[in-house]
């Protein structure tokens, strides 16, 4: 059994109905504070900026820790689109012998292998006459950040 694999049976649709966030016009530094600006509100359409194939895209969940070095953490949604081509690189969906996983895709000089992010886990090597079949490319993550905070061990 493969690590990360998709949790449930049927992949949830996204619902391309607009859902409008209030988003400010300045960034928010990541080292030390400055002194607050000035700064514009407007909405921004989170469907638009999540969904490019809204007939083609859907939310799964992660299970397992596999994927932690790519960002991936057990029980995280992943946003996946199956009307884009997956590329060497990308993180994808994948079924191999109708096991789902979710893997980084290494698809080089005709050598084609799922790369967990994680380096306690082995690269999925599919062997002759095995299927693999990519369903789609994870395109986003939605990772619950007070959850994230006990995950990373801070402020405990």
């Amino acid at each position: 059994m493969h690590s990360n694999h998709i949790v449930g049976d049927v992949p949830v649709p996204v619902d391309a109905n607009a859902l409008s966030l209030l988003m400010s016009s300045v960034g928010v530094r990541a080292g030390f504070p400055s002194p607050a600006e000035d700064s514009k509100v407007d909405r921004l359409d989170v469907s638009e900026l999540l969904v490019q194939h809204p007939q083609a895209t859907f939310l799964i969940r992660a299970s397992g820790i596999s994927m932690v070095d790519l960002g991936i953490f057990d029980r995280d949604l992943l946003l996946v689109d199956r009307a884009l081509t997956a590329h060497h690189g990308d993180v994808v969906i994948a079924e191999l012998e109708g096991e789902f996983t979710v893997k980084q895709l290494y698809d080089r000089n005709g050598i084609v292998k799922l790369l967990a992010g994680n380096k306690s886990y082995p690269a999925i090597v599919p062997r002759e006459g095995e299927t693999l079949i990519i369903f789609g490319v994870v395109t986003w993550t939605l990772t619950p950040f007070r959850r994230a905070n006990v995950r990373f061990g801070r402020c405990q």
